[in-house]
């Protein structure tokens, strides 16, 4: 709103390169301009956006912090007419933070290019610490503000249940708490395990990870959405950018590795302000794999040149060459090749990226994209000169018209395709022709992972990796897993209490709504408690109900006690679920 409000371009700085093109998307289809620089875009298109942002009336420029020190980026930004500048993800600037990336580092040097334009910093998970070095990195000038919302959700119910059984628990927790709901898991393997689970007991679920086609979790993405599947089963690499207001429970099975990517993950519930749940469900054993799995995510000095050699030898890079260069990059391949794990590679690489030297994007994707090089007048002379690509020509003009001359636009071979009564792969060829004769430029579609260099090629003897603050980050992340390990097995401090003091917030009362409050609720109230349990029993034992028929026919005055209880009855073996998830008696 600010942007929209001055004049000029609002630049905004996000690491994530799917958040900036739902960012973008969102706002093209508001009628506002906005284009996003990153890695994996192709010179060309670099040039093209960068010039539409001095020139073409853009309003957002999306960069990503790595391509904001680039001399292609900084010959613009210096002509531009700059409105404010963004940071989000703020948090990613300070070493004391759970995301670190050093390209965040260099953004304050762009102030002295544009001294006069406000700065503004934004995150969702940043502790007294990382605030302080936000404000700092940033070079924040006298008389800056800071705006902080209470860390505490009145809405949200924090909650931990502990199992020898966690499917079994799974189920249980989503047949009491109804409507829309995210499961994290670990693995990739485990979203399609779980989902499966989940529909054969009647609850509709689908699943979703990084290693999946573009399209494949575009589709099972938006099916979630659409509520045509009530759970959606997934790694981290789900949520960024998802719009969703109606989440009612987000349910862990595995523990975070810090209360920041928790608090994020968990905050999806509810956005809409009613009642919701977040709900982890761990073993005694989850926390010493979560120790163990963090300890090891740690990789040493020397197995960091071992990775970052493996990886010149790979892309063949001579000595100083490929700063800011992008590939293609096949993870499980490249470990086969080198005999390297890839668990422990993945880690090297997140600390390499950490160190400044490359960029490892997991899960990009691009879609096919077009831009004619020629004018109108020169298209058409083509055209008649060359017959056999003149439907061709016809056919993308009719499709997409004439922004086609004025910037890259996203094409679907299968969709020109269609339209020419031929194959996909016959348009491909031919745009690839059309590409090497100089009338267009032609980018086909990729959807594998990115590996940036973000450095020349270094010598490999002398790495500039800060062997200090190698063990200061390992000191910094270990402390923030043993800070999630406490929370999990905790029971004895309100949750939401908990998370505020881990953001240095002053705490306010007891939430309430958290399992430890209700427990003490329980053991407050043991007359209540005794009369609800018999309540439940005799109802139970007259009809068949659901949890939320049950719950409308005692009416009891703590809804929350009353779940409480039910839970504890189904635990004890006295009452059952049957097949369509109604109450009934053992």
């Amino acid at each position: 709103m600010p942007a929209l409000l001055r004049e000029g371009v609002c630049l905004v700085v996000s690491p994530l390169i799917a958040l900036m093109k739902d960012q973008v998307e969102q706002l093209k289809k508001r009628g506002i301009i906005a284009v996003a620089i990153h890695a994996g875009l192709s010179r060309a298109e670099i040039d093209l956006y960068l010039n539409n942002a001095l020139y073409g009336g853009v309003k957002f420029l999306y960069v990503s912090p790595e391509r904001l020190q680039t001399d292609i980026f900084l010959e613009r930004f210096k002509q531009m007419k700059v409105s404010l500048i963004a940071i989000d993800e703020a948090h990613c600037i300070s070493q004391w933070g759970y995301d670190f990336r050093p390209p965040y580092l260099k953004i304050a040097d762009l102030r002295q290019w544009h001294p006069a334009v406000p700065l503004m910093a934004l995150t969702a998970t940043a502790t007294p610490r990382v605030s302080a070095d936000i404000v700092d990195k940033l070079n924040f000038q006298k008389g800056y503000k800071v705006f902080q919302k209470s860390f505490a959700r009145e809405n949200l119910s924090f909650v931990v249940r502990k199992t020898d059984n966690k499917e079994r628990k799974l189920i249980e927790v989503l047949s009491k708490v109804k409507g829309s709901a995210i499961v994290y898991v670990r693995s990739r393997k485990s979203t399609e395990l779980l989902a499966s689970l989940l529909n054969r007991n009647k609850i509709p679920a689908t699943y979703y990870h990084a290693g999946l086609s573009h399209s494949g979790r575009t589709k099972l993405q938006d099916d979630w959405i659409a509520n045509r599947s009530r759970v959606i089963v997934a790694t981290n690499a789900f949520g960024m950018g998802i719009d969703k207001a109606d989440v009612r429970v987000v349910i862990h099975m595995d523990l975070p590795e810090n209360l920041e990517a928790y608090y994020q993950e968990a905050g999806r519930a509810g956005r809409d302000g009613q009642r919701s749940y977040a709900v982890i469900i761990f073993q005694e054993l989850d926390a010493e794999v979560l120790k163990t799995k963090v300890e090891q995510s740690q990789p040493s000095f020397e197995f960091l040149q071992r990775v970052y050699q493996a990886l010149c030898n790979y892309f063949q890079l001579a000595m100083g060459s490929s700063g800011g260069e992008s590939y293609d990059f096949d993870l499980h391949h490249f470990c086969d090749r080198f005999q390297l794990y890839s668990h422990e590679v993945f880690h090297a690489l997140r600390r390499l990226e950490e160190s400044g030297l490359i960029l490892f994007n997991e899960s990009y994707y691009a879609p096919s994209r077009l831009h004619f090089v020629v004018d109108k007048a020169k298209l058409y002379e083509f055209q008649i000169a060359n017959e056999k690509f003149d439907p061709l020509i016809k056919m993308l003009l009719r499709l997409y018209g004439g922004e086609l001359f004025a910037d890259f636009i996203r094409i679907s071979e299968t969709y020109v395709a269609e339209g020419l009564k031929t194959t996909a792969k016959i348009v491909s060829d031919q745009l690839s022709h059309l590409d090497k004769l100089h009338v267009l430029q032609y980018l086909p579609q990729n959807d594998q992972p990115q590996l940036t260099f973000l450095l020349p090629r270094q010598d490999t003897t002398y790495l500039p990796i800060d062997k200090k603050v190698l063990k200061e980050r390992r000191d910094l992340i270990i402390g923030k897993m043993e800070a999630m390990r406490l929370y999990a097995t905790g029971t004895h401090r309100c949750r939401m209490q908990y998370i505020q003091d881990y953001f240095g917030e002053e705490l306010s009362e007891p939430c309430g709504l958290c399992d430890v409050c209700i427990d003490k609720r329980k053991k407050e109230n043991t007359n209540t408690l005794h009369e609800l349990r018999e309540e439940i029993l005799r109802v139970v034992g007259e009809q068949l109900l659901s949890i939320d028929e049950l719950e409308q026919h005692i009416a009891p005055n703590d809804a929350e006690l009353f779940t409480e209880v039910v839970r504890e009855l189904v635990e004890e073996g006295k009452i059952l679920y049957d097949e369509v998830w109604r109450l009934r008696l053992k």
